[in-house]
């Protein structure tokens, strides 16, 4: 016996079309744009970071901040491709930024680092997480009309 299949998604919402309208404006912004290429150039130099600042005998850093980069190269990329799909996801950012500035002392097999390597991810998790925020907030920051 088969049963009719009825649309359960929330396609149909009226609100949907309002946030879908909200997103693809914000993503269109100048702002937006350039927060974009910003989370990309980041993520780049988080990747490459291990040979330009010779994390020489550090095989573990070195992985993980090639992961780390290219995750959050693969984001940035994400959010100038498809951006109104992928400014949901800039709140992982955050996360990725928080480990990149305490894996040097977790990821070393010695619980510590150099300090060139340790000032690096410093300042990668922090401005990681900070090109997080702000493209919450872009999408926060919407001001929905007041229907009242």
């Amino acid at each position: 016996m088969s049963y009719p299949q009825y649309s359960t998604g929330m396609t149909g919402h009226p609100e949907m079309a309002e946030m879908r309208e909200r997103l693809e404006r914000t993503a269109s912004t100048g702002k937006a744009i350039a927060l974009e290429g910003l989370i990309l150039l980041t993520g780049l130099y988080a990747a490459i970071s291990p040979w330009a600042v010779h994390f020489a005998g550090l095989r573990n850093i070195t992985a993980n901040n090639l992961i780390v980069g290219i995750t959050i190269g693969l984001i940035g990329l994400g959010l100038a491709l498809v951006p109104e799909r992928m400014f949901r996801l800039a709140w992982a950012l955050v996360p990725l930024g928080v480990w990149l500035l305490i894996s040097p002392w977790v990821v070393t097999a010695s619980h510590g680092a150099r300090a060139g390597v340790i000032w690096n991810n410093v300042l990668i998790g922090v401005v990681t997480m900070a090109l997080g925020l702000a493209a919450m907030g872009l999408t926060i920051g919407v001001a929905r009309p007041d229907k009242r």
